[in-house]
């Protein structure tokens, strides 16, 4: 029997002699050339007993990762029905051998520690809480750079906002648009088919408006620039961090606070509120179009009777959500961008755990706003 496994910086031999098998070592065994030599040696068909020498006359050079691998598979035979001898190491080598024998662990017996249920709810609950009481802390943060700048208006960078407010607003006007429209026809065409068989088919200027401009505008839109702006944020000041800009940023006395948190923040709480009201537009105007077209009221009679149904109060509530949403997204974003942890795999966690939060905090909100103002009968 015998079979090579050559690699790049180590190599071995498996041959078989007289008195049993010969493992030829040669090369230099470092970190570099380890891991294909580990991979090959793996997959090795061994026999289940014998006798087997180790000769490492030909080992040039050899480090502790070396070592390691060439101590696991002579402790493999050892420990089997094997009688295993050397050659050939040199006294350095067998220094190495003698310090990872004294310092090494049965692997085999650490694996993953299996958690129980209670250990587990509670490692949730206290990553949770963490999690809430790091936004609660960044909330204050945020809240006293904002009062600076209300105090000195000359801190305030109305660039950086006006950028936000484009990148945030404008440029999300398409998708928003898009949604808006198409979930107006949606709402008014599953509502025609119920208001047909009762001959009430002008109330479809109610339903689309109700539900339009007091939740599915603000909610979707909310949803929408989460997904779409509140990444953005995550993943800008994520990178930020990695790269070192946030401490060179405080190293040269600029608050990042004011030149990455609050602009954006300003910007999308000026933003979603017009953002929402384009969602109503558009959200009506398709629910116009399909009152037309599947239940024969016109756009004059939809207007007319859209006029008497909807009040003031029903577009106010609607408002009244956006700027709470837009913080609650600005703020969850920056917050989760600051958590980024020194790797590219942290940023890509902490934007998707951005957009997580910020759509449930969102739905939570307006769950909230939609008892309170059951509570007020508004």
């Amino acid at each position: 029997m015998s079979g090579s496994f050559p690699t790049a910086e180590a190599g071995a031999s498996l041959d078989k002699s007289n008195d049993g098998l010969v493992l030829r070592c040669s090369g230099i065994w470092t970190l570099q050339g380890i891991p294909s030599l580990e991979h090959h040696l793996a997959q090795t068909p061994w026999p289940d007993s014998g006798q087997i020498l180790f000769d490492a006359s030909a080992i040039t050079a050899m480090d502790t990762a070396g070592a390691w691998l060439l101590f696991r598979t002579m402790n493999r035979f050892e420990t089997g029905k094997f009688t295993v001898s050397r050659q050939g190491f040199r006294a350095e080598h067998e220094a190495l051998l003698h310090l990872i024998r004294e310092q090494s662990i049965d692997i085999s017996l650490l694996g993953t520690p299996s958690h129980g249920f209670l250990e587990r709810a509670g490692r949730l609950t206290w990553f949770h809480l963490t999690q809430l009481l790091g936004i609660l802390a960044f909330l204050g943060e945020s809240t006293m750079a904002l009062l600076r700048c209300v105090a000195q208006p000359s801190r305030i960078r109305w660039r950086a906002i006006l950028y936000n407010m484009q990148l945030a607003g404008f440029d999300a006007l398409p998708i928003v648009g898009l949604l808006a429209f198409l979930t107006g026809i949606v709402v008014s065409y599953q509502g025609a088919v119920q208001l047909s068989r009762y001959g009430a088919n002008i109330f479809v200027a109610d339903l689309v408006g109700l539900s339009m401009l007091r939740e599915m505008a603000p909610l979707l839109t909310a949803i929408i620039v989460a997904g779409r702006s509140g990444s953005a944020y995550a993943a800008q000041i994520g990178t930020m961090k990695v790269t070192e800009e946030i401490d060179a940023l405080r190293t040269i006395g600029v608050s990042p606070m004011e030149l990455l948190v609050l602009p954006k923040m300003l910007a999308m709480i000026i933003a979603l509120p017009l953002l929402t009201v384009y969602a109503d537009m558009l959200g009506v105007l398709g629910g116009m179009i399909i009152a037309q077209t599947q239940l024969n009221v016109s756009f004059a009679d939809f207007l007319d009777r859209f006029g008497d149904a909807i009040e003031l109060k029903h577009f106010m509530v609607g408002m009244g959500k956006a700027p709470v949403f837009a913080a609650i997204i600005a703020l969850v974003g920056c917050f989760q961008g600051f958590r980024v942890s020194g790797s590219a795999d942290s940023v890509g966690e902490q934007t998707t755990l951005s957009v997580v939060q910020a759509i449930f905090l969102v739905i939570v909100v307006d769950a909230l706003f939609s008892v309170i103002f059951s509570w007020l009968n508004i």
